[in-house]
């Protein structure tokens, strides 16, 4: 089969959706199919998933696909927004803390897992976030399902932003049934909503889910004018901030900061797993009941081991950082990376996605263009994450391209042109196949006419 008739084939058709429902008696076996589909975008480099690094996830770095292929190039795919996971006192401060405490916190945060690093990150994060109350979880995912499954109950509502987190949204489908997604950033469409519920039901609570920064489309919404909604119709706001806090705003203090919101949500959640240089989240309140009641009905927080003090560490050291001068440079360099970024596409024609943050989403539309596209930037060095079907709307594909304050605006400059020369060439193979092909499909067309009308 060329690469023509590839196009019409299930590399190119068929998404992860697509074998989300194996039906059969066999668990095991009808997984078959999925991995057969996967196979074949991994034997022919069309499958840009499950990559790891050689290195530690610098600007610059090795990185090796799934079949073993080693390309040396510019990094886009990681999420260490101020390059914090190699800063010196980052590194110190974990090094510390395994000789103090060594690597394994053996318990959870409800049966002795809880360390001096861990609580330290607690306060300290109270007092970024202005939000007295603080419980940390060993996953970002943890905390975001934890907080909505622990606090909604069946007979509850959930309003989640239609782009929201799969955690936030995986934490409300296993609460309760009573789920609705609104429009992306539809302030109207969420008001009528709230009206909705309200006017069918004033005994049971409400829980409106939306994120800080939205990371496939790197856009924010109001938050004064949601928790006013909230305010008004007797429903609760949760924040994740999981992007945003951190790499964004004032010292760090993300949208909320730059909203001037800082202590007037009602549920912030969030991970380190970003500029943070760990993993680990949490919940942040106001309230101590509401953090009592989520530690120990949040099933993450009380059933998970927790947060191991060397992540506990980095992730306060890391927060020190962001809060201080040198943070502030952190944020301006990588600032001056994004425009430069953004700017190098739209020199060319190409609009990214949402408003200036470490995440930059080029547009792609067509997945097949999007598959083709992905695979000649790795051939060539450049590393961002490809973005498809269901992540995203069906011919919405997209490159994320993450930035970091490591990287140069040279280097942002090579990446995008490596980028939009890959899209043009991806454009110009399909191009030629549909005019190879249209002939074909104008005399099958001509037979069907005149004696197959039933095909």
């Amino acid at each position: 089969m060329d690469f023509c008739d590839q196009l019409d084939s299930p590399l190119f058709t068929h998404f992860i959706a697509n074998y989300t429902h194996p039906t059969g008696p066999d668990l095991l076996g009808r997984t078959e199919p999925f991995f057969q589909w996967q196979e074949s975008r991994r034997q022919t480099g069309l499958w840009p998933y499950s990559r790891s690094l050689d290195g530690a996830p610098a600007a610059e770095c090795a990185v090796r696909s799934e079949m073993g292929v080693a390309r040396q190039g510019l990094n886009f795919g990681s999420q260490d927004y101020l390059a914090l996971s190699t800063h010196p006192a980052v590194v110190e401060a974990a090094h510390r803390a395994i000789r103090d405490f060594g690597l394994h916190s053996a318990g959870s945060g409800m049966f002795s897992g809880n360390t001096p690093p861990s609580l330290e990150l607690e306060a300290a994060l109270a007092e970024h976030l202005e939000m007295p109350y603080v419980a940390l979880f060993a996953t970002g995912w943890g905390a975001c399902f934890g907080a909505i499954a622990g606090l909604v109950r069946p007979e509850d509502h959930v309003v989640l932003d239609a782009l929201a987190h799969a955690s936030l949204q995986q934490g409300a489908m296993a609460a309760t049934q009573k789920v609705t997604r609104v429009p992306h950033l539809h302030a109207r469409a969420m008001r009528r909503k709230l009206q909705e519920i309200r006017a069918q039901d004033t005994s049971n609570g409400i829980l409106v889910v939306t994120e800080g920064l939205f990371s496939m489309d790197s856009d924010v919404p109001r938050l004064d004018e949601l928790q006013s909604l909230c305010h008004e119709y007797g429903a609760t706001l949760l924040v994740d901030v999981a992007h945003d806090l951190g790499a964004l705003g004032p010292r760090g203090t993300g949208s909320l900061g730059a909203q001037e919101m800082l202590g007037k949500v009602d549920l912030v959640v969030g991970s380190f797993s970003k500029t943070f240089s760990s993993n680990g989240g949490f919940v942040a309140t106001r309230s101590a009941a509401v953090r009592q009641f989520v530690r120990v009905m949040g099933g993450p927080h009380i059933f998970s081991n927790a947060i191991l003090p060397v992540q506990a560490a980095a992730a306060r050291e890391s927060l020190r950082i962001i809060r201080s001068e040198e943070g502030d440079a952190l944020r301006a360099r990588a600032l001056e990376n994004i425009v430069a970024l953004r700017g190098a596409f739209a020199e060319r024609g190409v609009k990214c996605l949402g408003e200036p943050s470490n995440v930059v989403p080029v547009p792609l539309g067509d997945p097949k263009l999007a598959r083709i596209a992905s695979k000649l930037v790795f051939e060539r060095g450049v590393f961002p994450n490809l973005v498809e079907y269901p992540a995203v709307r069906l011919r919405e594909s997209r490159f994320r391209m993450q930035v970091m304050s490591s990287h140069t605006v040279e280097q942002m400059r090579h990446g995008a042109t490596v980028v939009l020369d890959a899209i043009a060439e991806a454009g110009r193979l399909l191009s030629d196949c549909e005019r190879t092909r249209a002939p074909l499909r104008g005399a099958m067309g001509a037979s069907d006419s005149r004696g197959r009308a039933d095909v």
